[in-house]
């Protein structure tokens, strides 16, 4: 029987990206996945003939570019088109561009409060201080500072000296990972306009939580943990759809010589003495291995994948308890036009049409949404993050005709007293058409296609519990040492020999690639060998 170096369940991005590294540290790996293309979220299907859809994960934000740089992405197929600015707009009226430039940003302020446009650069400046110590977090394989083994204490002291220049900013840290964003926001601005455009990205993590939540300001560092400033190059839509950056993924880790098996869907992972052997598939065919490295959710990984004689109580009950249900949701509509914004007409002539746009009128309404959704129901005015990719990269559509990707929040996993069932997506869809029409008259006569994707089809069609996009909520409680479980935070796993690469470990959620890259740094430290 052949077997192999390292198997890894899942070829979604984290599990593309620790392929390649293996791979191209002399390893022999095999993917395998359940479905019959790769990519997990970060896909492109063609939901209607001639539309290529970005169906899950839709913008290139978070992918770091020390992986880009390392696996050669752009030779590989990733281009980052160049789009317009964000654009938030009001309904009197009066609206925000986001500009990249601090002053020209301070000006678009300025409409708004005078106070809160003298106090923009120093937001920036502050946040611009923290993420270099946020970016280095990412790489970091968290410790178990509990155990009193000598060896522990010593990683948990190597730790505190990488971070020593941290200085008086880690309170600062700390108050972004514990404070709400709408008391962290408050420390700079005053208008509810820039509590609701920057407290609003608390309202698009998928979990339960609002701009009001105690620990909702990390939020606040998710769009600055890529640095643009590098030969990677900026972030951003991608040609051909998110299925370009796995399709470039897959071409480096074969290039590396990894093989990659699609519609092989895993059942157990096979364990002999403690020790991870292989896996065995749904058909029970085995696949031997030296090592298994699963990027598939933690729930899936301790609940279903490992027989439960391996695991102590303690282990299981933790997976259990993960917040995994999301109030997300992604609606993706081809449409005849664009969304004409009632408050970007007088910009038209002079400045490019808006990259993306996030539609949250107020602070009160965004709570009002968030209660809803904690109580079961679909907010009449849900927080919207929409991106037209068609404007910039046509090939994505039929001639004249455009892609509209829709991240929603504030719907529940699972509605009272109701089913997620056609009626209910179809009252979502309406909700949704009106919220956009408040801003662009008519734009639901426009719409021709729509794909309609609530928590539970997340859920199913993506394996992820709760239908939680970033694999769980990314609260101070579950994130670094208590990511996924208290005591297996360093990507390995009770089981010898088997490890969790995927967003359920440090630094959770998002298309950055770090868990992949982190695990695979530690399945070669453990084998003796170093990641080129």
């Amino acid at each position: 029987m052949k077997t192999y170096d390292v198997v890894i369940v899942g070829g979604g991005h984290n599990g593309l990206v620790a392929a390649a590294y293996l791979g191209k540290a002399g390893l022999k790996v095999c993917v395998l996945e359940r479905r019959g293309i790769v990519g997990g979220a970060s896909i492109t299907e063609e939901v209607w003939p001639g539309y290529k859809v970005s169906v899950a994960a839709y913008t290139m934000v978070m992918l770091q570019p020390k992986i880009m740089i390392d696996l050669d992405l752009r030779r590989h197929g990733i281009e980052v088109l160049e789009g317009g600015p964000s654009f938030q707009p009001f309904e009197d009226g009066r609206s925000l561009v986001f500009w990249p430039d601090v002053a020209r940003m301070a000006e678009e302020i300025r409409k708004f409060s005078a106070a809160d446009a003298e106090a923009y650069p120093r937001f920036v400046a502050h946040m611009d201080r923290l993420m270099p110590h946020i970016r280095r977090l990412l790489f970091e394989t968290p410790v178990d500072p509990t155990t009193g083994r000598i060896k522990d204490l010593a990683k948990a002291l190597r730790l505190a000296w990488r971070f020593r220049s941290i200085g008086r900013q880690a309170y600062d840290i700390w108050d972004l990972l514990t404070l709400s964003a709408h008391d962290y926001l408050k420390r700079w601005f005053e208008s509810d306009q820039m509590l609701t455009a920057y407290g609003s990205y608390a309202s698009g993590s998928a979990g339960y939580i609002s701009p009001k939540t105690p620990g909702s300001a990390y939020v606040l560092a998710r769009p600055l943990m890529r640095d643009p400033n590098t030969a990677a190059g900026p972030g951003g839509l991608v040609r051909g759809g998110m299925g370009a950056v796995t399709q470039a993924l897959l071409k480096a880790a074969t290039e590396a010589g990894v093989e990659v098996i699609t519609n092989r869907p895993v059942a157990k992972i096979d364990i002999e003495a403690g020790r991870a052997r292989g896996v065995i598939l749904e058909g029970g065919e085995r696949i031997a291995a030296n090592v298994v490295a699963v990027n598939a959710h933690a729930k899936h990984l301790y609940l279903k994948m490992i027989d439960r004689q391996w695991l102590d109580d303690d282990i299981v009950a933790a997976a259990k308890r993960m917040r995994t249900d999301s109030i997300a949701f992604k609606i993706n509509v081809a449409a005849s036009a664009l969304p004409r914004w009632k408050a970007y007409d007088s910009r038209r002539l002079n400045d490019p049409d808006p990259g993306s746009i996030t539609l949250a009128e107020n602070s009160d309404e965004l709570e009002d949404a968030f209660f809803s959704a904690r109580n079961g129901e679909m907010a009449k005015r849900p927080y919207l993050w929409i991106v037209t990719p068609t404007a910039v990269d046509p090939s994505l559509a039929p001639p004249g005709q455009h892609i509209l990707n829709i991240m929603g929040g504030h719907v529940p996993y699972q509605l009272k007293g109701r089913e997620w069932d056609e009626a209910a997506r179809e009252e979502l869809f309406q909700i949704v058409m009106r919220q956009i029409c408040r801003y662009a008259p008519g734009f639901d006569q426009a719409v021709t296609h729509r794909q309609i994707l609530t928590p539970k089809d997340i859920e199913a069609q993506f394996a992820l519990p709760g239908g939680h996009v970033h694999h769980g909520e990314m609260s101070i409680d579950q994130v670094f040492f208590r990511r996924p479980v208290a005591r297996y935070a360093d990507y390995r796993t009770p089981v010898k020999s088997l490890y969790l690469c995927s967003a359920s470990a440090h630094p959770g959620g998002g298309v950055s690639g770090v868990p992949g890259h982190n695990a695979a740094r530690e399945i070669l430290k453990d084998l003796g060998r170093r990641m080129g």
